[in-house]
């Protein structure tokens, strides 16, 4: 069974940036040593993406911090994440869940079967939507995020998110 990896948001504006915590800066080492563990082409990574109109957008009117937004140094992806990440399975994504980053995991699990592993941020936002939306889409596909490898906003949260994810049959490991 081919072994997918997904690498959700190592971004700067939510590693030491304007939404960045000690938490998120802990995992860096971590998620980049777990990557060199796949084959390049099995590694798909995520970029939060937004336009200077964030202010103005629904999540900006409800999370009112300017970040990721396309271009900016806070938007570039760790440079030990980048290292390692194939230019054509970077997926910038609007919004929390990625339908286009589904929507290429399914394909590639129709022509072989795989599993995937989630790593990243935020725990409790952006890995448990995609989580959620890949479960979604391939019910009977193997789930995984390893949660030594994600950190969400607060400690608390990020416990939340992963007791979700397991009721939803998400391993956590």
């Amino acid at each position: 069974m081919r072994r997918i990896l997904v690498v959700v948001d190592m971004q700067k504006d939510f590693i030491d940036g304007s939404l960045g915590t000690a938490n998120a800066q802990a995992i860096v080492d971590l998620v980049a040593e777990k990557m060199k563990s796949y084959d390049k082409a099995d590694i798909y990574v995520t970029r939060d993406t937004h336009g200077e109109d964030y202010l103005q957008t629904a999540e900006g009117r409800k999370l009112p911090v300017v970040h990721c937004v396309k271009g900016t140094e806070g938007w570039q992806l760790h440079p030990q994440i980048e290292a390692q990440a194939d230019k054509a399975h970077i997926i910038d994504k609007p919004t929390f869940g990625s339908v286009a980053l589904m929507e290429m995991l399914r394909e590639e699990n129709e022509k072989e079967p795989i599993a995937i592993e989630l790593v990243g941020l935020c725990t409790d936002i952006c890995v448990v939507s995609n989580a959620l939306l890949l479960k979604a889409a391939m019910p009977e596909t193997e789930i995984l995020v390893d949660k030594n490898c994600c950190a969400g906003v607060t400690p608390e949260t990020h416990r939340a998110a992963l007791a979700t994810m397991e009721m939803c049959q998400i391993q956590i490991g």
